[in-house]
Protein backbone atom coordinates (compact mmCIF):
# COMPACT_ATOMS: atom_id res chain seq x y z
CA UNK A 1 0.00 0.00 0.00
CA UNK A 2 1.10 3.58 -1.01
CA UNK A 3 -0.44 6.62 -0.26
CA UNK A 4 0.14 9.13 -3.32
CA UNK A 5 1.18 12.70 -2.14
CA UNK A 6 -0.21 14.76 -4.90
CA UNK A 7 -2.50 16.75 -4.31
CA UNK A 8 -4.83 16.15 -7.44
CA UNK A 9 -4.64 12.67 -6.56
CA UNK A 10 -6.13 13.14 -3.05
CA UNK A 11 -8.88 14.68 -4.00
CA UNK A 12 -9.71 11.84 -6.52
CA UNK A 13 -9.66 9.86 -3.67
CA UNK A 14 -12.20 11.52 -2.08
CA UNK A 15 -13.97 11.75 -4.94
CA UNK A 16 -14.21 7.51 -4.91
CA UNK A 17 -15.96 7.37 -1.91
CA UNK A 18 -18.70 5.30 -1.58
CA UNK A 19 -20.26 6.83 1.86
CA UNK A 20 -23.35 4.09 2.07
CA UNK A 21 -21.00 1.49 1.50
CA UNK A 22 -18.16 2.91 4.13
CA UNK A 23 -21.13 2.59 6.73
CA UNK A 24 -21.83 -0.60 6.25
CA UNK A 25 -18.70 -1.99 5.87
CA UNK A 26 -16.33 0.12 7.33
CA UNK A 27 -15.67 -2.24 10.72
CA UNK A 28 -13.74 -4.79 8.43
CA UNK A 29 -10.72 -4.66 7.27
CA UNK A 30 -11.20 -5.30 3.48
CA UNK A 31 -14.59 -2.47 4.03
CA UNK A 32 -14.82 0.64 2.43
CA UNK A 33 -12.25 2.61 4.34
CA UNK A 34 -11.71 6.00 2.82
CA UNK A 35 -7.57 5.59 3.93
CA UNK A 36 -7.60 9.49 4.25
CA UNK A 37 -6.48 9.87 7.65
CA UNK A 38 -2.92 10.21 6.70
CA UNK A 39 -4.10 13.21 4.44
CA UNK A 40 -6.29 14.88 7.28
CA UNK A 41 -3.53 14.66 10.01
CA UNK A 42 -0.88 16.55 8.39
CA UNK A 43 -3.38 19.36 7.47
CA UNK A 44 -3.19 18.60 3.54
CA UNK A 45 -7.60 18.16 3.68
CA UNK A 46 -9.94 19.23 6.28
CA UNK A 47 -12.29 17.38 7.65
CA UNK A 48 -14.91 19.55 6.67
CA UNK A 49 -13.32 19.62 3.07
CA UNK A 50 -14.18 16.05 2.76
CA UNK A 51 -17.50 16.42 4.25
CA UNK A 52 -18.42 19.34 1.82
CA UNK A 53 -17.72 17.08 -1.51
CA UNK A 54 -19.55 14.47 -0.32
CA UNK A 55 -22.66 15.84 0.62
CA UNK A 56 -22.28 17.99 -2.58
CA UNK A 57 -22.85 14.60 -4.71
CA UNK A 58 -25.94 14.84 -3.33
CA UNK A 59 -26.32 12.64 -0.46
CA UNK A 60 -28.20 13.66 2.79
CA UNK A 61 -26.78 13.92 6.01
CA UNK A 62 -28.57 11.28 7.77
CA UNK A 63 -27.95 8.84 4.67
CA UNK A 64 -24.19 9.06 5.24
CA UNK A 65 -24.07 9.86 9.33
CA UNK A 66 -21.80 6.62 9.87
CA UNK A 67 -19.43 8.65 7.69
CA UNK A 68 -19.78 12.13 8.62
CA UNK A 69 -19.58 10.70 12.61
CA UNK A 70 -16.26 9.19 11.85
CA UNK A 71 -15.35 12.77 10.68
CA UNK A 72 -16.41 14.31 13.21
CA UNK A 73 -14.70 12.19 15.67
CA UNK A 74 -11.33 13.31 14.41
CA UNK A 75 -12.90 17.06 15.33
CA UNK A 76 -13.64 15.89 18.62
CA UNK A 77 -10.29 14.40 19.76
CA UNK A 78 -8.51 17.73 18.51
CA UNK A 79 -11.00 19.89 21.33
CA UNK A 80 -10.20 17.83 23.73
CA UNK A 81 -6.48 18.45 23.32
CA UNK A 82 -7.41 21.69 22.84
CA UNK A 83 -8.71 21.86 26.33
CA UNK A 84 -6.52 18.97 28.19
CA UNK A 85 -3.14 20.43 26.67
CA UNK A 86 -0.81 18.05 28.26
CA UNK A 87 -2.80 16.88 30.56
CA UNK A 88 -4.30 14.64 27.56
CA UNK A 89 -1.02 12.28 28.69
CA UNK A 90 -2.77 11.49 32.01
CA UNK A 91 -5.76 9.21 32.56
CA UNK A 92 -8.28 11.23 31.85
CA UNK A 93 -11.62 9.80 32.94
CA UNK A 94 -10.73 6.36 35.10
CA UNK A 95 -7.65 5.58 36.49
CA UNK A 96 -6.45 2.78 34.16
CA UNK A 97 -5.30 -0.67 35.64
CA UNK A 98 -1.98 -2.02 35.16
CA UNK A 99 0.79 -3.95 35.97
CA UNK A 100 3.82 -2.03 34.13
CA UNK A 101 4.10 1.19 31.40
CA UNK A 102 6.40 -0.74 29.35
CA UNK A 103 5.65 -2.35 25.80
CA UNK A 104 5.51 -5.98 25.45
CA UNK A 105 8.07 -7.73 23.02
CA UNK A 106 5.58 -10.27 21.55
CA UNK A 107 3.82 -7.07 20.34
CA UNK A 108 6.51 -4.84 19.22
CA UNK A 109 7.74 -7.91 16.97
CA UNK A 110 4.17 -9.10 15.81
CA UNK A 111 4.56 -12.56 17.63
CA UNK A 112 1.18 -12.42 19.36
CA UNK A 113 0.16 -15.88 17.91
CA UNK A 114 -2.76 -13.98 16.84
CA UNK A 115 -2.69 -13.49 12.66
CA UNK A 116 -5.40 -10.98 11.81
CA UNK A 117 -3.21 -8.41 14.89
CA UNK A 118 0.42 -9.73 14.15
CA UNK A 119 -0.70 -9.41 9.95
CA UNK A 120 -1.63 -5.90 11.00
CA UNK A 121 1.49 -4.88 12.42
CA UNK A 122 3.80 -6.30 10.44
CA UNK A 123 1.95 -3.86 7.56
CA UNK A 124 1.74 -1.03 9.86
CA UNK A 125 5.84 -1.61 9.53
CA UNK A 126 5.71 -1.12 5.82
CA UNK A 127 3.47 1.19 4.89
CA UNK A 128 2.18 2.90 7.98
CA UNK A 129 -1.44 2.20 8.01
CA UNK A 130 -3.13 0.16 10.14
CA UNK A 131 -7.30 -0.04 9.95
CA UNK A 132 -9.11 1.65 13.06
CA UNK A 133 -10.73 -1.75 13.85
CA UNK A 134 -6.87 -3.66 13.79
CA UNK A 135 -6.15 -0.37 16.06
CA UNK A 136 -8.71 -1.35 18.70
CA UNK A 137 -7.83 -4.85 19.19
CA UNK A 138 -3.91 -4.25 19.18
CA UNK A 139 -4.72 -1.82 22.13
CA UNK A 140 -7.34 -4.12 24.09
CA UNK A 141 -4.79 -7.41 23.76
CA UNK A 142 -1.70 -5.11 25.19
CA UNK A 143 -3.52 -3.11 27.77
CA UNK A 144 -6.46 -4.64 28.90
CA UNK A 145 -5.00 -8.52 28.76
CA UNK A 146 -1.46 -7.86 28.64
CA UNK A 147 -1.89 -5.16 31.53
CA UNK A 148 0.26 -2.35 30.17
CA UNK A 149 -0.27 1.10 30.48
CA UNK A 150 -1.94 2.49 27.26
CA UNK A 151 1.39 5.42 26.60
CA UNK A 152 3.96 3.88 25.69
CA UNK A 153 2.20 1.21 23.50
CA UNK A 154 0.31 4.13 22.17
CA UNK A 155 3.55 5.97 21.59
CA UNK A 156 4.70 3.22 19.89
CA UNK A 157 1.89 2.97 17.09
CA UNK A 158 1.90 6.86 16.85
CA UNK A 159 6.04 6.25 16.01
CA UNK A 160 4.91 4.11 12.75
CA UNK A 161 1.71 6.06 11.67
CA UNK A 162 1.52 7.87 8.68
CA UNK A 163 -1.41 9.71 10.44
CA UNK A 164 0.13 10.13 13.36
CA UNK A 165 -2.19 12.88 14.99
CA UNK A 166 -1.33 12.20 19.03
CA UNK A 167 -5.14 13.68 19.84
CA UNK A 168 -6.32 10.90 18.16
CA UNK A 169 -3.83 7.80 18.97
CA UNK A 170 -3.54 8.80 22.42
CA UNK A 171 -7.39 8.96 23.34
CA UNK A 172 -8.08 6.51 21.07
CA UNK A 173 -6.04 4.12 23.52
CA UNK A 174 -7.18 5.68 26.59
CA UNK A 175 -10.92 4.66 25.28
CA UNK A 176 -9.66 1.29 24.78
CA UNK A 177 -8.19 0.85 28.52
CA UNK A 178 -11.36 2.40 30.01
CA UNK A 179 -8.88 5.76 30.68
CA UNK A 180 -11.22 7.84 28.69
CA UNK A 181 -14.38 5.40 29.03
CA UNK A 182 -16.77 3.95 31.26
CA UNK A 183 -15.66 0.49 30.00
CA UNK A 184 -12.69 -1.29 28.90
CA UNK A 185 -13.33 -2.90 25.10
CA UNK A 186 -12.63 -6.54 24.40
CA UNK A 187 -12.34 -8.14 21.30
CA UNK A 188 -12.59 -12.30 20.96
CA UNK A 189 -11.14 -14.26 18.68
CA UNK A 190 -14.93 -14.90 16.97
CA UNK A 191 -15.17 -11.11 16.58
CA UNK A 192 -11.48 -10.98 15.28
CA UNK A 193 -12.28 -13.95 12.48
CA UNK A 194 -15.49 -12.10 11.92
CA UNK A 195 -13.90 -8.46 10.57
CA UNK A 196 -10.91 -9.87 9.69
CA UNK A 197 -11.52 -12.80 7.33
CA UNK A 198 -9.67 -15.07 9.30
CA UNK A 199 -10.34 -18.84 10.97
CA UNK A 200 -8.36 -19.13 13.64
CA UNK A 201 -9.16 -21.44 16.74
CA UNK A 202 -7.75 -21.86 19.85
CA UNK A 203 -5.82 -18.84 20.67
CA UNK A 204 -5.24 -16.78 23.50
CA UNK A 205 -7.57 -14.15 22.76
CA UNK A 206 -10.23 -17.93 21.86
CA UNK A 207 -12.80 -17.47 24.77
CA UNK A 208 -16.33 -16.03 25.40
CA UNK A 209 -16.12 -11.92 26.65
CA UNK A 210 -16.59 -12.93 30.08
CA UNK A 211 -13.91 -14.69 30.05
CA UNK A 212 -11.51 -12.41 28.68
CA UNK A 213 -12.91 -9.42 31.26
CA UNK A 214 -11.40 -11.56 34.32
CA UNK A 215 -8.12 -12.92 32.11
CA UNK A 216 -4.85 -11.92 32.88
CA UNK A 217 -2.55 -12.55 30.25
CA UNK A 218 0.55 -10.78 31.70
CA UNK A 219 3.07 -13.93 32.02
CA UNK A 220 2.63 -14.79 28.36
CA UNK A 221 3.69 -11.16 27.42
CA UNK A 222 6.44 -10.88 30.64
CA UNK A 223 9.07 -9.76 28.20
CA UNK A 224 8.85 -6.32 28.04
CA UNK A 225 10.57 -3.42 26.36
CA UNK A 226 11.76 0.23 27.51
CA UNK A 227 11.23 1.71 24.22
CA UNK A 228 13.72 4.85 23.01
CA UNK A 229 12.97 6.77 20.05
CA UNK A 230 14.44 9.01 17.42
CA UNK A 231 13.05 10.88 14.94
CA UNK A 232 15.95 11.66 11.74
CA UNK A 233 15.15 15.18 10.57
CA UNK A 234 16.49 16.48 7.43
CA UNK A 235 19.93 17.53 6.90
CA UNK A 236 19.72 21.78 7.74
CA UNK A 237 20.16 24.08 5.23
CA UNK A 238 20.01 27.72 4.84
CA UNK A 239 16.62 29.30 3.58
CA UNK A 240 16.31 33.06 2.05
CA UNK A 241 13.60 35.04 2.82
CA UNK A 242 12.42 38.44 1.82
CA UNK A 243 11.12 40.28 4.45
CA UNK A 244 9.36 42.42 2.36
CA UNK A 245 6.42 39.72 2.70
CA UNK A 246 4.80 37.85 4.97
CA UNK A 247 6.27 34.59 5.90
CA UNK A 248 3.59 31.40 6.29
CA UNK A 249 4.29 29.01 8.41
CA UNK A 250 4.01 25.23 8.00
CA UNK A 251 4.37 22.31 10.53
CA UNK A 252 3.75 18.71 11.03
CA UNK A 253 0.24 19.22 11.58
CA UNK A 254 -0.43 22.30 8.61
CA UNK A 255 0.57 21.21 5.07
CA UNK A 256 -2.32 23.11 3.28
CA UNK A 257 -1.34 24.22 0.14
CA UNK A 258 -4.15 26.10 -0.47
CA UNK A 259 -4.03 28.45 2.32
CA UNK A 260 -3.98 32.25 1.65
CA UNK A 261 -2.41 30.72 -1.62
CA UNK A 262 -3.31 34.49 -3.48
CA UNK A 263 -0.73 36.18 -1.06
CA UNK A 264 2.67 36.57 -1.89
CA UNK A 265 4.45 35.31 0.85
CA UNK A 266 8.05 33.29 2.17
CA UNK A 267 6.33 29.68 3.04
CA UNK A 268 8.80 27.64 5.36
CA UNK A 269 8.39 24.13 6.80
CA UNK A 270 9.28 24.14 10.26
CA UNK A 271 10.51 21.19 11.63
CA UNK A 272 11.40 21.66 15.19
CA UNK A 273 13.95 19.16 16.90
CA UNK A 274 12.06 19.88 20.33
CA UNK A 275 8.87 19.20 18.60
CA UNK A 276 10.25 15.40 17.44
CA UNK A 277 11.95 15.00 20.94
CA UNK A 278 8.62 15.06 22.60
CA UNK A 279 6.78 13.37 19.92
CA UNK A 280 8.99 11.02 17.93
CA UNK A 281 8.02 9.70 14.20
CA UNK A 282 10.12 6.76 12.11
CA UNK A 283 11.76 8.07 8.62
CA UNK A 284 8.61 7.26 6.76
CA UNK A 285 6.53 9.86 8.26
CA UNK A 286 9.31 12.23 7.84
CA UNK A 287 9.74 11.26 4.15
CA UNK A 288 5.59 11.20 3.72
CA UNK A 289 5.90 15.25 5.42
CA UNK A 290 8.46 16.38 3.29
CA UNK A 291 6.89 14.89 0.08
CA UNK A 292 3.37 16.06 0.92
CA UNK A 293 5.37 19.40 1.69
CA UNK A 294 5.89 19.59 -2.28
CA UNK A 295 2.53 20.79 -2.93
CA UNK A 296 3.18 23.65 -1.37
CA UNK A 297 4.59 26.52 -4.04
CA UNK A 298 7.89 28.07 -2.99
CA UNK A 299 8.42 25.77 0.12
CA UNK A 300 11.38 25.58 1.83
CA UNK A 301 12.61 23.49 5.03
CA UNK A 302 13.57 24.88 8.09
CA UNK A 303 15.01 22.54 10.80
CA UNK A 304 15.18 24.49 13.99
CA UNK A 305 13.85 25.97 16.83
CA UNK A 306 10.58 28.59 15.83
CA UNK A 307 13.42 30.65 18.22
CA UNK A 308 15.89 30.25 15.20
CA UNK A 309 13.21 31.15 12.48
CA UNK A 310 13.05 34.59 14.65
CA UNK A 311 16.62 35.48 13.99
CA UNK A 312 15.60 35.56 10.07
CA UNK A 313 12.11 37.08 9.91
CA UNK A 314 10.15 39.46 12.15
CA UNK A 315 7.35 37.91 14.01
CA UNK A 316 5.45 40.74 13.22
CA UNK A 317 5.35 39.21 9.47
CA UNK A 318 4.60 35.53 10.72
CA UNK A 319 1.51 33.60 10.39
CA UNK A 320 0.99 30.17 11.49
CA UNK A 321 -2.63 28.13 11.87
CA UNK A 322 -3.24 27.44 15.27
CA UNK A 323 -2.47 23.86 17.29
CA UNK A 324 -1.63 22.74 21.01
CA UNK A 325 1.74 21.74 19.94
CA UNK A 326 2.83 25.61 18.63
CA UNK A 327 1.51 27.94 21.29
CA UNK A 328 5.29 29.65 21.73
CA UNK A 329 4.73 30.55 18.11
CA UNK A 330 4.56 34.16 17.42
CA UNK A 331 2.92 36.14 14.77
CA UNK A 332 -0.80 36.56 13.50
CA UNK A 333 -3.09 33.09 14.52
CA UNK A 334 -5.24 31.64 11.53
CA UNK A 335 -8.01 29.23 12.71
CA UNK A 336 -8.44 25.83 11.63
CA UNK A 337 -11.30 24.80 9.25
CA UNK A 338 -13.25 22.39 11.91
CA UNK A 339 -16.10 20.13 10.11
CA UNK A 340 -18.95 22.34 11.55
CA UNK A 341 -18.71 25.92 10.11
CA UNK A 342 -19.64 27.22 13.78
CA UNK A 343 -17.50 25.13 15.93
CA UNK A 344 -18.39 24.63 19.62
CA UNK A 345 -15.37 23.63 21.11
CA UNK A 346 -14.81 20.96 23.48
CA UNK A 347 -17.67 18.94 25.60
CA UNK A 348 -16.91 15.65 27.14
CA UNK A 349 -18.21 13.39 25.17
CA UNK A 350 -18.29 12.26 21.83
CA UNK A 351 -22.13 11.90 22.57
CA UNK A 352 -22.92 14.92 23.19
CA UNK A 353 -20.92 16.16 20.57
CA UNK A 354 -22.52 14.89 18.13
CA UNK A 355 -25.78 16.33 19.63
CA UNK A 356 -24.23 19.64 19.15
CA UNK A 357 -23.77 18.96 15.70
CA UNK A 358 -27.28 18.08 14.78
CA UNK A 359 -28.06 21.47 15.09
CA UNK A 360 -25.31 23.27 12.96
CA UNK A 361 -25.39 20.39 10.67
CA UNK A 362 -27.03 23.39 7.70
CA UNK A 363 -23.78 24.59 7.90
CA UNK A 364 -22.05 22.38 5.83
Amino acid sequence: MVFDTDYNAILSKIDLIDPIDYGKTRNYLNGSVTRLSPYISRGVISTRQVASIILGKGYKPYEIESFLKELAWRDFFQQVWIHLGDDINTDIKNKQEFKHQLMPQKMMSANTGVDAIDNAIEDLYQTGYMHNHARMYVASLTCNLAKSHWYMPAKWMYYHLLDADWASNALSWQWVASAFSSKKYFANQENINKFCNTNQRETILDHSYEELEVLDLSENFSELVDLKWKTNLPEKIEIKVDNNIPTYIYNFYNLDCNWDVEVDANRILLLEPSFFNHYPVCDNTIDFVIRLSKNIKGIQVFVGAFSELLQLVDSSSIHYKEHPTNKHYQGMEHAREWMFENSFGYVPSFFKYWQRAQKVKRNF
